[in-house]
């Protein structure tokens, strides 16, 4: 029974386990990116909001990613991960445009980009918790995907009151809270 254990260590440099090793690193960086896009987008959605509401939902983003950022950042340390100081250049990109708006035309584009945005962050958080092996790092994305899923259900009901158009909203079925 003493040899299980060595071997259990020596499975940990195979081939599948690398590959996701690499993935999981890459998801990581990824997660830390749009963590900061997240915060600095948020920050600027409570100045320059339309709305109140809108203004308290980018304090949301600001204070709830800082927040998963630091979990991300530890998770990171612990499996060797350089992070990314700044956002990617789409979402700078996406930065730049809602720095030129103001008003109703703001919130239609921070919305409409934030709804886009949380859809694809569940999927891909969903996607990591599935196939990572890092105990650690899937507690984490779990912990995240219900603190996404709860984004998302906040930005579709914004965007909703606003009138605002939701891409890949679908009626007939609703996406179900992330496991526990």
């Amino acid at each position: 029974q003493q040899t299980a254990m060595p071997s259990m260590q020596e499975s940990v440099g195979n081939t599948g386990d690398s590959t996701q090793v690499m993935k999981d690193k890459m998801f990581i960086r990824q997660a830390a990116e749009g963590g900061i896009a997240e915060v600095q987008l948020g920050q600027l959605a409570a100045q320059k909001g339309g709305s109140d509401d809108v203004k308290a939902f980018g304090q949301k983003m600001v204070d709830d990613h800082t927040a998963l950022n630091k979990e991300i950042e530890d998770v990171a340390d612990s499996a060797g991960v350089m992070l990314p100081k700044r956002m990617n250049k789409t979402s700078q990109a996406e930065y730049d445009k809602l720095n030129g708006l103001s008003g109703d035309e703001f919130d239609t584009e921070y919305l409409t980009y934030m709804v886009k945005d949380h859809h694809q962050d569940l999927r891909d958080f969903r996607m990591e918790s599935a196939t990572t092996q890092n105990p650690a790092l899937r507690e984490t994305v779990i912990k995240a995907q219900r603190v996404i899923h709860g984004h998302m259900v906040m930005v579709e009901e914004l965007a909703k009151n606003k009138g605002i158009e939701v891409p890949g909203r679908r009626r007939n079925k609703p996406a179900p809270p992330p496991e526990q």
